[in-house]
């Protein structure tokens, strides 16, 4: 028994060394197996016999309505070169063509080729990361000829094996310019960077580069691909094969550069002749919504973004809502006129320009009268008679009205944000004093591009059109995409209580708040509104002053304008009559110098003497040459030829002689007198409005 036992046990242990014998086996055989799998479905770092040459598209431009370029891209490369590759004694040289060809200071490229330490750095070392594709090229060319003057030497890799490495220009992403800087900014936009693996691609941040991103982004990449020959370069033959690239389509805008340039030199000059925070300035096509200029005088270069443009990025036309004041007034009348509660006519007791609601309340005007017809509520910016005006119609009535105009809701201007603003809920319209005091714009918030949209409705029998900053989008075969807006176009009231606002704006501006506003032989019409800002709850003496109208003439042009003054501060230039009421007379003068207007002759002594008042549109005389930077000057009148005279006959005259006088004592001579300096005059021209 004794011997059987170890019989079985060593013939276990031989068992259980084969068996362990055998999983080594196996397991040596699945790494070789594994090893043979790896090898096959790796990169073989061996020279392929094809070779692929890529051709990455772009994002798509942004083209004025005069076709300037107002945003581009294009493709950024990066130079990098290897420290020990540059033969002893021709690194001067390099840096020396280099700095020539890239146009980089000598001294920056010769501290590329050492660490913080000050020790010479023998790895890879990038030159630039920004070259553009005119300085690719020239660089490519210069490394071709730094190996024909054998500038680079071998140098043996991690493998041993003697490697020629030289100046090489690698393709490393698509960067946005923008040619013309600050114009037409924070419209525009601005771009971020997109990372697509180690290739950086621009996307729209804000304005219409975030509001157009997936139309104007680049679609498809294109590329050539075919056998290579020894030196890498692809076999064209029958069996290549090229992939045409797809661009981002280009976008082209309603505005055109030669006016939207005109009104940013003239609000840029007006806010410092009143001293404002920001100025906004919209024109549009009443008919249309075609936005002609849309400017503000807060602007950036959003190639180059500093920290004090942040407050900019924002376009204020669409993500700034407000208190309006006084130009929500005729919104206010045109809903009663509708209903058919009002007439123009209809009389209002104003109890001479103060009114009490309740024991606490009471609603006060600037000017003292003791009654106002609904017209001369608008033509003298009555709160007074507005509150009564609004208690004609319901809560409902009234809150309905205004959500018809737009109120409330996105404007659908083609921007990246079109906030609604907000009007009060109908519980609290539906008590009078809340709706008096929406009634004159207060309590409630809205924005330039709703009051923009809702004064065309004036203009444009009743229809308020939706404003369009871009016409078409062009793909690269030249076909045109329109896009619908988010918001198409309101019919708040009908015709009749359109026409009739509109004469009454136009009454506005012949004897009312809005005199300013005049141009001999145009129709013109607005409503000014100066209005308090809120801090903290309480109203400040800071002020939103604003007027918005339109501008017709005989021939059939019809335009709405609007301009919104963010806290003039110079003393009394916050009155809306004292600042954006003369910058919309600006805006007019800009689009009848343009030729987009055009007044009805006129001969009176009173429209010349105007004439002369005028003050420069762009501050100093000497800056309006400015304005026409991106359009061709005008030839030069070619000089008449001058006339020689017809000589003329010469009579012969006798000459009668005078007798010598007789000698006289000289008189001694005095040292006249200085004459005392003049006076300096000092011309009464403080260019205030």
């Amino acid at each position: 028994m004794h011997e059987e036992k170890i019989k079985n046990r060593a013939i276990h242990q031989r068992t259980s060394k084969i068996t362990g014998l055998f999983l080594l086996l196996l397991l040596a055989m699945a790494i070789f197996l594994l090893s043979i799998i790896g090898t096959i479905t790796s990169d073989r770092h061996i020279p392929s016999q094809e070779a692929i040459i890529h051709d990455r598209s772009l994002r798509g431009k942004i083209i004025s309505e005069d076709g300037y370029t107002l945003s581009r891209s294009y493709k950024t490369y990066q130079a990098v070169i290897r420290g020990e590759s540059i033969a002893p004694g021709k690194k001067e040289l390099f840096i020396k063509l280099f700095s020539i060809y890239s146009g980089i200071p000598q001294d920056k490229v010769e501290q590329k080729f050492k660490d913080k330490k000050g020790h010479p750095i023998k790895g890879n070392i990038i030159l630039s990361k920004h070259l553009n594709t005119k300085q690719a090229m020239q660089l490519r060319s210069l490394a071709y000829k730094l190996r024909q003057l054998k500038v680079f030497r071998s140098i043996k890799n991690k493998a041993g094996i003697e490697v020629l490495y030289g100046l090489d220009i690698v393709e490393i992403g698509e960067s946005r310019d923008f040619p013309l800087h600050d114009t037409l900014s924070p419209i525009l936009g601005y771009v971020g960077k997109k990372y697509d693996g180690h290739y950086t691609r621009p996307e729209g941040k804000k304005g219409l580069e975030r509001k157009y991103d997936k139309h104007i982004t680049s679609k498809k990449d294109g590329y050539f691909k075919g056998k290579r020959d020894v030196g890498g370069n692809i076999i064209h033959d029958r069996n290549s094969i090229k992939q045409l690239r797809v661009d981002g389509m280009d976008l082209h805008l309603n505005i055109p550069l030669s006016l939207q340039r005109r009104v940013e030199k003239m609000i840029d000059a007006m806010k410092q002749r009143i001293d404002a925070d920001e100025i906004l300035v919209g024109v549009m096509e009443s008919n249309t919504g075609k936005v002609l200029a849309l400017a503000s005088s807060e602007r950036y270069d959003p190639s180059h973004i500093t920290q004090k443009d942040i407050p900019a990025l924002n376009p204020k036309f669409a993500e700034y809502p407000y208190e309006a004041g006084s130009v929500l007034k005729p919104i206010t009348l045109a809903l009663a006129l509708d209903h058919n509660y009002v007439t123009p006519d209809t009389w209002f007791n104003t109890f001479n320009g103060r009114m009490k609601i309740g024991k606490k309340r009471t609603i006060t005007d600037d000017e003292k009268f003791k009654a106002l017809t609904a017209t001369d509520i608008i033509v003298h910016s009555s709160n007074v008679g507005i509150s009564q005006v609004s208690w004609k119609l319901t809560g409902e009535e009234f809150r309905s009205g205004l959500l018809a105009f737009g109120l409330s809701h996105p404007s659908g201007i083609d921007l990246s944000r079109d906030l609604p603003g907000r009007v009060k809920p109908l519980r609290l319209l539906n008590n009078q004093m809340h709706r008096a005091n929406s009634a004159y714009g207060y309590g409630m918030l809205v924005t330039f591009a709703q009051l923009f949209k809702a004064y065309s409705a004036f203009n444009n029998d009743g229809v308020a059109v939706t404003p369009r900053i871009v016409d078409y989008l062009e793909d690269a075969k030249g076909r045109h995409y329109i896009l619908p807006p988010t918001v198409g176009d309101l019919h708040p009231i009908g015709k009749k209580a359109a026409h009739q606002i509109h004469e009454i704006l136009k009454e506005v501006v012949k004897r009312g708040t809005g005199v300013k506003a005049q141009y001999p032989g145009l129709e013109i019409g607005g409503k000014t509104g100066t209005a308090h800002i809120a801090k903290n709850g309480h109203y400040v003496r800071e002020y939103h002053s604003s007027f918005y109208g339109f501008v017709n003439d005989k021939e059939g042009h019809k335009y709405t304008i609007g301009v919104l003054v963010i806290r003039a501060k110079k003393w009394h230039k916050y009155f809306a009559s004292q600042s954006a009421v003369p910058t919309f007379k600006n805006a007019v003068r800009i689009l009848v110098d343009q030729g987009y207007l055009k007044p009805e002759p006129t001969k009176t002594k009173s429209d010349k003497k105007q004439k002369r008042k005028e003050i420069p549109l762009y501050g100093e005389r000497s800056e309006e040459t400015e304005v026409s930077a991106p359009i061709l000057p005008p030839l030069p009148k070619e000089k008449k030829a001058i006339k020689e005279p017809k000589p003329v006959e010469q009579k012969v005259v006798p000459v009668k002689v005078k007798p010598k006088p007789k000698w006289k004592k000289p008189t001694p001579y005095k040292k006249p007198k200085p004459k005392p300096a003049p006076k300096p005059r000092f011309d009464d021209a403080a260019d205030l409005f």
